[in-house]
Parts: structure tokens; sequence; C-alpha cells
């Protein structure tokens, strides 16, 4: 019979497991003390992990749970971390106090907002709501009857939002991001003033308001701050990167009487400035606290040493920047390759199939493969061709190219031309135009349905009173019906035509006129509309997204994302699509520092993400409308990079001489 000890658990053996398998640098981070620490996480280093263990590690070392706060940017992130440092070493680790930001300032101001002259009892206001306050403020101020056109009002709400999270004025906000509604500065700021008073006359507050607020409590009354900062002993930020200047503040004031604070993040994935996001809080961290330890993990567990030593030359040219290596004990590897192309469809064909070849090949499933891009728009060409080849997708970080509003506008006058008997066409085009109602767009489409003929429709259309939309309509139709055209030109002119109607429609018009802009660069390759609008329209426009890019009977898809939307996400195989200067980074953060140091983080972002293959491809000669000039060089973050880092091959176009 055999014999067996039983031991009691100790807090040394909870730790050993706790350390185990940690490498040097984690187990540094872990086992840190007292005072202020930096941990610099390259990409795929085992941050969550080094955090999980350091929450797990002060537990055992006999600290209370409760005098731990763990902010994280999800709630579902920082239950994970909890849950697993429960699992690890203590099941009081769940006890840690742990959450957002924004949850932590709610709970908070629970308690004190009396102090700074709110009532405990305060709501809430989610986006929803604070679309429909700005909107009352927007007509109650007369500036939803103006003849001078005036933004909705989720676009008045979102420029408000970004002035207080960016600490920008109106002004600025509109000049960077909204430059074709500067005019509208003082009215905007009006609103602002009133919003703000009317919250507070209402006891109400908005997320922004929630940070804002706290900001005040701490630096307004102090002993509130003190108690605060007695209560917490030991504060961990995740992506400290991501952070805004609110929230460092706000860490900053919590952590006042005994500075044991620890961020983790990596300056080189600061992607988000657009979201308010400052990169300056991570740069800036040593500076805020001189005595701080920094700890670089650099010890990277995802990818092979190829696509590591790229990663590591492309982040090396960045201005400024925390010295960081990232290398790895797994050994292999083929270099990722750099594609240039003859054009954008043959990009797509390049790209389609290679991901066939290692799908068959390899083995590699489609789900552990991924195409990213700078913009939604630039996987348009990509779509099309993967729809023809049947394989299935996924696409994150924006609309497919069938669900944009602006797109099914355009394609509907096209799709009428071809068949004038399309009544759900007809019927949307014809509701675009200014003074057609329900009633008349119906009418409209019963005569172009009887009787087959745009000519019918346009004299029609004509006979509308007082609306110059209508008769311009009737130009076009007729010009599409008559002229011999190429189909470039055919959607160039309802194009022109929908453009002044997108502009009053969309608050972010701009944006959405690069998606058409690429609509007239696919017309290109066709000679007939009708097989244009066959190949664009695969699929019914009223499919649901999970209807387009799988069947129920299909989990392994392909992913198509920007490249924002892929931060935090692996796989086997990674395609970054046109890395292509003027495409990544774009023509417009060219003229700003900033934000070209910050398109270099997002090809590094992106190319961090693969862990066996990885392709970079651009397509040459590319004639940009919107600056009217030819793009044909790739990035220039990658212009320069030794050829046994980077290996260059160019795809031509098959030709059969038989």
């Amino acid at each position: 019979m055999k014999k067996y000890e039983v031991r009691p658990e100790t807090s040394v053996t909870r730790q050993k497991d706790i350390l185990a398998e940690l490498n040097e640098s984690q187990r540094e981070a872990v086992t840190h003390g007292e005072g202020p620490l930096l941990v610099i996480a390259g990409a795929g280093s085992g941050k969550t992990k080094t955090l999980v263990c350091r929450v797990a590690y002060l537990v055992s070392q006999g600290v209370p749970p409760e005098s731990i706060l763990l902010l994280t940017f999800t709630r579902k992130a920082a239950e994970e971390m909890l849950r697993r440092a429960a699992a690890l070493s203590d099941p009081r680790c769940e006890r840690v106090t742990g959450g957002t930001f924004h949850s932590f300032a709610n709970t908070v101001l629970r308690k004190y907002a009396d102090l700074i002259g709110y009532d405990r009892s305060f709501t809430i206001l989610d986006r929803s709501d604070s679309h429909d306050l700005v909107g009352f403020i927007r007509e109650e101020m007369g500036f939803s009857s103006r003849t001078v056109r005036f933004p909705k009002k989720e676009t008045v709400a979102d420029i408000i939002s970004k002035s207080v999270n960016k600490n920008l004025t109106i002004e600025d906000v509109l000049t960077i991001d909204y430059p074709h509604f500067s005019y509208l500065a003082d009215d905007i700021e009006k609103i602002a003033v009133r919003y703000a008073t009317l919250k507070r006359e209402k006891n109400l507050m908005d997320y922004d308001d929630l940070l804002t607020n706290l900001k005040l409590l701490l630096v307004e009354h102090p002993d509130v701050r003190r108690n605060l900062s007695e209560s917490f002993r030991y504060i961990m930020i995740d992506e400290f990167q991501d952070t805004n200047r609110i929230q460092a503040e706000i860490a900053y004031l919590v952590a006042e009487t005994h500075r044991n604070i620890m961020v983790v993040g990596d300056d080189s994935q600061s992607i988000y400035s657009f979201r308010g996001a400052d990169f300056r809080n991570i740069m800036d961290f040593p500076r805020v606290y001189p005595d701080a330890k920094i700890v670089f993990l650099e010890e990277n567990y995802r990818s092979t040493q190829p696509i590591l030593d790229l990663t590591n030359t492309i982040i090396s040219q960045a201005a400024e920047k925390y010295p960081k290596k990232l290398y790895t004990r797994k050994g292999g590897g083929n270099p990722p390759w750099l594609v240039a192309t003859p054009d954008e469809h043959m990009q797509s064909v390049f790209v389609a199939d290679r991901i066939l070849e290692i799908h068959e090949d390899q083995g590699v499933p489609f789900s552990d493969m991924a195409v990213l891009f700078r913009a939604a728009y630039l996987s348009f060409d990509l779509e099309l061709e993967l729809a023809k080849r049947n394989i299935p997708y996924r696409k994150f970080g924006g609309f497919r190219f069938m669900e944009t509003a602006h797109v099914k506008d355009v394609l509907s006058v096209l799709r009428i031309v071809v068949n004038p008997q399309d009544e759900i066409s007809a019927g949307r085009a014809f509701r675009l135009l200014e003074g057609i109602g329900k009633r008349k767009a119906s009418s409209l489409t019963k005569i172009l349905a009887e009787s087959g003929s745009l000519e019918e429709a346009s004299r029609a259309l004509t006979e509308v009173k007082r609306s110059d939309d209508c008769k311009s309509f009737a130009e076009l139709l007729l010009s599409l019906s008559r002229a011999n055209l190429p189909v470039s030109e055919m959607v160039g002119r309802v194009v022109n035509f929908y453009r002044p109607i997108m502009e009053k429609k969309f608050d972010d018009y701009p944006k959405r006129l690069k998606d058409l802009e690429q609509l007239e660069i696919l017309a290109e390759r066709y000679r007939s509309l009708n097989s244009f609008l066959t190949d664009v329209v695969l699929e019914p426009i009223e499919s649901s997204v999970a209807d387009m890019t799988a069947t129920d009977r299909e989990t392994d898809y392909l992913t198509l994302s920007t490249i924002h939307s892929a931060k935090g996400l692996e796989w086997h195989t990674v395609f970054i699509i046109w890395v292509l200067d003027g495409k990544l980074p774009t023509m417009k953060s060219a003229e700003d520092f900033a934000q070209l140091e910050e398109e270099r983080r997002l090809l590094y972002v992106a190319a961090t993400r693969a862990k066996e293959n990885l392709f970079l491809t651009y397509p040459m000669n590319i004639y940009d409308r919107a600056t009217q000039m030819v793009l044909s060089k790739p990035s220039r973050f990658i212009e320069g990079i030794p050829r046994n880092i980077l290996p260059r091959y160019t795809v031509y176009e098959y030709q059969d001489s038989f």
C-alpha cells in the first residue's frame, strides 16, 4: 500500500507556483515592491499574464485584496484577469476592485457627488440619451430650422465629447475632424455650454462627465483624495498607452499618498489618438515619477524571429520610443514577403491564391488567417475576389461593401438603368430627391416599372415642381440611357449627381466620398454595367453580416479587418494589403508629424499580429483622385528595409503565348 503525506499550503508554495512559468523580466515586474513601476510590454510578450501574476503575488504577500485597484479598458478584461489570479493563487483575488475608469468613477461619485453639486442619485446618460439631449438643445436654440446647414445631433455630441476627451477647443476639433463645419464653431460652443448647464440642473452625467467630475472631486477635495489613496494602496493600469489625459491625471491623484502605481503598456502600439488616447501619457510617466522603475518585456511568445526582425526594424525608426528589441526562443520561420502587384485587382488575386494555397497545402484553417488594411474601403476589391472563389470571410472595423448606405444609394440608380422594372432600387433612388416623399416615389416607380422606359420616368420627373434635384436626376437618367458610356464614366456621373445629396445626408461625407471613389476604380475593370452590378451585388442587400460572410454550417472563415480592430489579436498567417505610400501612411498624416508617427505604429501593430507567415502587398501605379497623384512606392516605413529582412517580389499576370 502506497503511503502519502499531506502538507499544508503556505504562502511560500503559492509564490513559487505564481512565479514558476515567468521569465526573468516578468518576474521582476511581478515581485516589484513599493513605488512607481512602468512595464513596457512588447507585442506578444505576456502582458496579461504579468498583470494576473502581480495581483496573485500581492495577495499571497498578505496585501488585502480590497486595497488593490486594477483598471482595464473593459469590465470583461478585468473580470477575466481576477478570475485567473484566483485560480492561480487565492480565491480572495476576486475581491480585488477591478474595472474600467468609468466604472471606478461611478462608484466613487455615488459616495461623494454632493461635494461637487450633484445629488448622489444622478442619472447616467448613455450615448443615445446624450444625442437626444443635444438634439433638444439644438432645436431649442433654433439651429435645426435655420437655412444654413447645421450638423446632426450625433455629430454635435461627438464634437463636444472629443473636445472634452482631447482637452481641445470646439474650434480645434472642427479644424481637425470636421473642417467643413469650422464656420459654426461659435454656435456649437453655445450648444456645449447649454448642454453642460442642463446636465447639472437635471442631475445628469454622460460618460465624459464621470471622468471630468471625478477629477474635479479629487482636485477640489484633498480629504477625499487622501481617503481614496489610502484605501487603494496598490494601483495597476492596463494598456496605459490608450489612456487619455484625464484618466492619467486621475490615476496620479489616487496614487498620491503611496505612489504604488504600476502602469503596463506599449508605446509602439499607441494607435487610438482619434478616440482621445494620449501618446504622451506613457512617454511622460518617468517625468511624473523620476524614481520609477522601468521593466521591459521583450521575449515574444507569438511570432517567429524573421517576423520580429521586421517589426523591430519598422519601429526602430520611430522618432520617440522606449528602446526595446523583441526576440523569441521559437526556432525556424520564413522571412516576411513584400509583394508588388500591377494593380489592385492583381493584389486581390495574389492574396486569394495564397490563402487557398496555405489552406489546402499547409492545412491552415481560414479562421487562422487574416487580411488587414488601413481603412475599410480598401478591401472592396478583395471582397469581390473572395466571393468569386467561395472563400468564407467576416469583416470587422467598418461596413461591408454592400452595407454602406451611400454605396447602396449610388448602386440603386445604376440598377434601374440596367433594369427599369427593379422597383426596390427605383424606390430608393427616387426617395433621394428633394421634394419626393413616399407617395410620389411610389408613383414614379410605377411609371418606370410599367413603361420600362427611363425617358418616361425622366418626363415625369421634370413635371415635379420646385425641385432642382428632380430635373438634374431626369437629365442624368437620359444621359445614362442614351449615351454609350464606359462603365466607370456611368458610375462617375451618378457619383457627381449624388455628391451634393450625400453632403446633406451625412455629416461625415468626406470619408464616405472615399468609398465612392473606390467604386469608380472598381468599375474601370468592366465593359458591361450589368456584369459590374452582378459582381458587386453577389448577395442580396437585405442579408445580415452573418448571412453574407458564412453560412450556419461554415464556422471556418477568413478575417478581414482594419488594423485598429485587429489590435490584441493574432493569426497564423497575416496579409497586410495596400502598404502603399499615400495609403499607409495616408496622404493627410504625412502633413502632421504626430499623425505620421502613429501611422508607423499602425504598421507595427499589424505586422506583430502574425505568428508564422506575413505578407505585405501593394499595387503599383494607383491614381489617387483626391490628390490627383499617381501612387507607386511602397510605404516609406518599409522602403529602405534590407532585403535579407524583407525580400521583394513582383507579381506579373501570366500571358498564355498559345
